[in-house]
């Protein structure tokens, strides 16, 4: 495959990127939608960015199959124009159930995306240049995120329907999209190669789902944890998840990296570099540069996992069966982050007797170290491991 032929590949797994990204562009205003509509309960509110994973789950799994019918490069301009269109609705009418209906549909164009992501990687690429290339992957995913949440930020400063105006991405996306992704038609299943999953795939979504039930508690809380001279500040929220997502794009690139130091631990020391991150938003709440450590920790934990994770499961399996492999584990973080806001709100009442965020990150901090040892046992317990590490 020839250079120019691999940087559009690549120009089209960062649009990919980016329309994932924007599952989190009403994050940084998430207290002024909470304050504009005082009527609506906080979890639903929360739920405006976990929604979409709800969605994306049933969609990540249709898309394994969809991929036989219709070509990734179809299913992934659907999602762009999907991001778009829904992004741009709420503008225009002041309306929570409508933006609740608006993000939820946007949850087709974040399964899409999400899934066909790692498989356009896995059908293009192989061996230590996947690992590679899925790296830039998940830098670009951070990279999405800081365009997404700084803008949005900013955006929304004076008005909180403003963000929404950062959801020209998609329209972007679709035309890069369209003019940058070779058109390979759909996928041939044989008689070597058939779509079917295996134990290595199931239990890295199984550590998916737990990594992102705790993760998202990051965005969806940052914005009203902010306490003291900080509170209800979009700009230092905005920047927050900016740091939060930016440190995603060093992680990416320093992906193979780190996996030679961890080896067949990576996806464990991911988890516990959240655990890091979720201490200190939890002691210094007012404090600017502490919050900025522990979004730098918290974004490393995403932007390490889940290029891990897409690795393994796509190296676990035939190519015929990546984007399924690469739909199952999105299901596993998709159903993951949208359980968390009302699971853990639910939690933190039960044992503490309120809801804070503090209670919330706290509870993360311990679920989240339960959950690195139990993978760390898992993967203790693998003879062999032929991935690279990861």
């Amino acid at each position: 495959m020839s250079r120019s032929k691999k940087l559009k590949i690549i120009i089209t797994i960062v649009c990919i990127s980016f329309i994932q990204g924007l599952q989190y562009c009403v994050s940084p205003v998430l207290g002024q939608i909470s304050e504009h509509y005082r009527n609506v309960d906080v979890s639903l509110v929360q739920m405006l960015i976990t929604v979409p994973s709800l969605v994306s789950v049933f969609v990540a799994v249709m898309s394994g199959w969809l991929v036989v019918k219709i070509s990734k490069k179809k299913l992934l301009l659907f999602a762009g124009l999907t991001a778009g269109v829904t992004g741009f609705i709420p503008l225009f009418i002041d309306s929570f159930p409508l933006l609740f209906a608006a993000r939820t549909v946007y949850g087709i164009s974040l399964g899409l995306a999400t899934t066909l992501n790692t498989a356009v990687v896995a059908e293009f690429f192989e061996g230590d240049e996947r690992v590679a290339v899925m790296g830039i992957q998940g830098a670009s995913v951070g990279a999405g995120m800081v365009v997404v949440t700084t803008a949005g930020g900013w955006l929304g400063a004076g008005d909180f329907r403003g963000s929404y105006l950062i959801n020209i991405i998609g329209f972007i996306a679709l035309i890069l999209i369209a003019v940058c992704l070779p058109e390979t038609g759909t996928v041939k299943v044989t008689n070597t190669e058939k779509i079917r999953l295996n134990k290595e795939v199931f239990t890295a979504s199984v550590f998916g789902m737990l990594e992102f039930f705790f993760l998202i508690t990051f965005t969806t809380n940052i914005a009203m944890h902010l306490s003291g001279p900080l509170a209800g500040n979009t700009a230092v929220s905005g920047n927050l998840t900016g740091v939060f997502s930016g440190i995603q794009i060093i992680a990416g690139l320093v992906l193979g990296a780190v996996a030679k130091v961890t080896k067949k631990f990576t996806m464990p020391a991911a988890m516990l570099s959240f655990c890091i991150g979720a201490l200190l938003l939890v002691l210094f709440p007012s404090n600017v540069v502490m919050l900025m450590a522990g979004a730098v920790f918290c974004g490393f934990s995403q932007g390490i996992f889940i290029p891990s994770g897409m690795v393994a499961v796509a190296n676990a399996v035939p190519a015929a069966a990546a984007a399924m492999a690469s739909a199952c584990f999105t299901c596993g973080t998709s159903l993951g982050q949208f359980l968390s806001p009302s699971v853990l709100n639910t939690v933190s009442r039960t044992v503490f007797g309120e809801v804070t965020t503090t209670n919330v990150y706290l509870i993360s901090a311990i679920g989240m170290g339960i959950s690195a040892v139990l993978a760390f046992i898992w993967k203790a317990d693998k003879s062999k491991n032929k991935n690279g590490g990861i």
